[in-house]
């Protein structure tokens, strides 16, 4: 198995250089690239660092920059680390594409941070992408998702069906 692995921004890749005067952050190269490098996993990855954007910056214009991507992808399993602001919008609109299993996935906290649960979200989807068919889910929380059943409870900040 083969999985390309799309960075679009979010929590996930976001680092807090700066040091005095603010609350600055940027987005980083690729969490994915840290976490697998560690993880010694049993299959191949590309990653392509489509946007760093935090998820509430991303328009539909971006969305459908990364359908095409995922449409024009040689390989069938992809990982989309996105904010998870606006997760479950992104995986609507992208929606199912013929021949392709793509899970959307993000963090609450950076991965550069020690209490951050970006490597346990990306197992999982990496996990899912093993046994689900064609179509488009939502990895958070240790949950897989149907995106068109699951929202982003605005109280508890998990992910749920709804």
């Amino acid at each position: 198995m083969k999985i390309l692995i799309i960075q679009t921004g979010g929590t996930i890749d976001k680092d807090y250089p700066q040091k005095n005067k603010g609350y600055a952050f940027e987005i980083d190269e690729p969490a994915a690239a840290r976490i697998l490098e560690n993880a010694e996993p049993g299959f191949q990855y590309e990653i392509n660092s489509l946007l760093k954007k935090d998820s509430l910056d991303i328009t539909d214009k971006d969305r459908a920059i990364i359908k095409a991507l995922c449409e024009q992808a040689d390989l069938a399993k992809i990982i989309i680390t996105h904010g998870s602001d606006t997760l479950v919008e992104t995986a609507r609109f992208i929606g199912s594409i013929p021949g392709k299993t793509i899970i959307l996935m993000g963090a609450y906290r950076p991965e550069r941070f020690t209490n951050s649960d970006a490597a346990f979200n990306l197992g999982v989807a990496i996990g899912a992408l093993n046994i689900l068919e064609e179509g488009t889910f939502v990895a958070m929380n240790g949950k897989v998702m149907d995106p068109a059943r699951c929202r982003k409870n605005s109280k508890t900040g998990q992910f749920e069906e709804k």
